[in-house]
């Protein structure tokens, strides 16, 4: 374990500046901080405040709203709270933005804060702190994300590929042949494991593998008008999605060009949000409990913090079958208005 004497000798320092700095002491320049501050991370020094065992845990959090019960993060925040407080932790929701990221190295941060590890949410693999986490030796959970070959990481997340292989099967059980996808870039772990997931279940239950049948899109309303009529043309008639905002989306976009949901094409999501159930029609989706999916980065991350290194914990996927599925058309619905 790396020393304060460590520390000023990389840097050529007193032990008293570094310990001063360490302990947020106002003689110490800011920049004279941050070079101690990094350089103690990257020794691998533990804060004397952590030995004494300060229980403090944080939820670093992007691109996800949890104040609300009806936002999709609430529920995991709930469920992490519901494990962690009754055994003593303080646990702060802490949001989290890029800038912040390039501005402050996640060890730093970490170190400055207190926090003994941490459960992230809402990372993308364009996250300047995602590179950090694969060196990191603090004990930290991703949701939706994984990082190879650092036993301080783990993750959590819901079996994508059951989740697709239990939708398609669906579908085919209604008629079914030409099953498109409609999804965000592949500019996340999650959203390429759902591609990859949906690729293999058409591949497994023998079905027709087609790059005409997929449309990748950044924006949501823009992605649905553009592909919905580019996939019924080309003869689709049900669409997988990788979040269920982008099938309430096509739901809406059906509506406006007065495509049946689902007598001309069938709808299925991917999250299970609240307000599935009082769309209309009401979505058919893939579920993820997301109370267990908060339990489960809790209970990850008390295995790092004793020492035990876990890769990945996938809970199992529900499909939630309601009125946005229904039988294949027995004719093609023809060229969609423009």
């Amino acid at each position: 374990m790396a020393t304060l004497n460590d520390i000023a000798a990389k840097l050529g320092i007193s032990k008293s500046t570094v310990s001063k700095a360490l302990n947020n002491a106002t003689d110490v320049s800011d920049e004279m901080r941050k070079r101690i501050l990094e350089t103690a991370v990257e020794l691998g020094y533990t804060n004397k405040r952590f030995q004494r065992k300060e229980k403090k845990l944080c939820i670093l959090i992007e691109n996800m709203e949890c104040n609300t019960p009806n936002q999709f993060g609430h529920d995991i925040v709930l469920g992490f709270k519901q494990m962690a407080e009754p055994e003593g932790w303080q646990v702060d929701v802490v949001p989290v933005t890029i800038d912040f990221q390039k501005l402050t190295p996640y060890g730093v941060f970490m170190m400055q804060q207190d926090y003994q590890a941490s459960f992230i949410l809402g990372f993308s693999l364009l996250d300047p702190w995602m590179q950090e986490f694969r060196v990191s030796r603090v004990p930290t959970v991703l949701y939706d994300n994984y990082i190879k070959e650092n036993p301080n990481i783990a993750s959590v997340g819901c079996d994508s590929q059951e989740g697709f292989e239990l939708a398609v099967k669906h579908l085919m059980k209604l008629g079914h042949k030409k099953i498109g996808l409609i999804s965000g870039p592949l500019d996340s772990y999650i959203l390429k494991a759902r591609y990859n997931a949906y690729i293999n279940a058409l591949y497994k239950f023998g079905l027709e593998v087609n790059e005409d049948y997929i449309g990748l899109g950044y924006y949501v309303a823009e992605s649905t008008r553009k592909y919905i009529p580019k996939l019924l043309d080309g003869g689709v008639t049900a669409i997988l999605f990788s979040h269920d905002v982008r099938a309430i989306s096509a739901i809406t976009e059906c509506c406006d060009r007065d495509i049946r949901v689902p007598e001309d094409i069938s709808i299925v999501g991917f999250d299970d949000l609240p307000m599935t159930a009082y769309t209309v029609p009401p979505l058919t989706t893939i579920r993820q409990d997301r109370l267990a999916l908060g339990k489960c980065g809790f209970y990850a991350l008390s295995c790092l913090l004793n020492q035990v290194a876990i890769g990945s914990i996938l809970l199992r996927a529900t499909l939630i079958v309601r009125d946005s599925t229904g039988p294949a058309p027995t004719a093609p619905l023809g060229p969609t208005r423009p």
